[in-house]
């Protein structure tokens, strides 16, 4: 099993592990993210393996001293977080769907600012006061938010937005980012499903035959690596190499990864019909 997709945190599982593992099993509980954005480790105090933004809905499987295991809602994934990131769960009413907001102290551009939200966190939004939106937790703009069924439909476009954002391995927000979670925030944005990391998102779609060519919203494929298809001749990706989101030329690219040991492209998807 893999442990990025099973909800078992070594004591505790949900019911559909039953015969599976030995656990003491449990419905868990619904909560959401009520932090900007909050790393989901894969243990308690370990390594990021991505992160969670505010508003993401998470169902809570087990609390060992300052930290929770959970399953996010949006892709499965599972890991710890920080207790005090889970907040009750809500209803949100609407999304960020600028590059980055803030949240402010008062519905005024003077008044200073409580944190930064990042694009794609959720929230309820409990009334319009001029040209902001009222939260619990404070003030945003309205003009950085769209309601939780209004939609684009280009995922490139959205991922375009992140040019020059700096790279961050397992970041899923413009303060860092990396080459899976720029596919996800994309996608998850245009309100199509997406799993978290690079080896799971190479099941999306179909496989291009080897004559065929690649158009916009294509993904490719390296070990460890995605890329979105810009179009016949540019990729746009989270990368290493210059450490932001960044524009590239496919066939420099690939002659680029193969020459620093990164192997050949591995799959080239189609998720979008022309």
């Amino acid at each position: 099993m893999d442990r990025r997709t099973t909800p078992f945190s070594g004591r505790l599982a949900l019911p559909s592990l039953r015969g599976q593992v030995e656990a003491t099993f449990t419905e868990g509980e619904a909560a959401r993210v009520r932090q900007p954005l909050a790393d989901l480790l894969a243990h308690p105090g370990g390594a990021r393996d991505r992160q969670l933004l505010m508003g993401d809905a998470v169902t809570v499987i087990d609390l060992q001293d300052d930290h929770a295991f959970v399953q996010a809602a949006k892709d499965g994934y599972c890991g710890w977080l920080a207790a005090s990131a889970i907040g009750p769960a809500t209803t949100p009413t609407h999304w960020v769907a600028a590059r980055s907001s803030h949240l402010y102290s008062r519905p005024k551009v003077q008044a200073p600012e409580r944190e930064a939200l990042p694009f794609g966190a959720l929230l309820t939004v409990s009334g319009i006061l001029g040209s902001f939106a009222e939260t619990q937790m404070g003030f945003v703009p309205l003009a950085h938010l769209r309601g939780t069924h209004d939609r684009p439909d280009d995922p490139v476009a959205v991922a375009e937005a992140f040019l020059g954002a700096p790279y961050l391995w397992g970041g899923n927000s413009a303060a860092g980012i990396d080459c899976s979670g720029l596919v996800q925030a994309a996608l998850l944005a245009c309100g199509l499903p997406c799993p978290g990391d690079s080896d799971q998102q190479q099941s999306l779609g179909q496989d291009l035959a080897d004559n065929m060519a690649v158009q916009r919203g294509d993904l490719m494929f390296w070990a460890g690596h995605v890329a979105w298809v810009v179009d016949a001749r540019r990729i746009l990706h989270a990368n290493g190499h210059t450490m932001t989101v960044a524009y590239e030329p496919i066939a420099g690219a690939i002659a680029r990864i193969l020459a620093q040991d990164g192997g050949p492209v591995t799959a080239r998807r189609r998720l979008i019909s022309p």
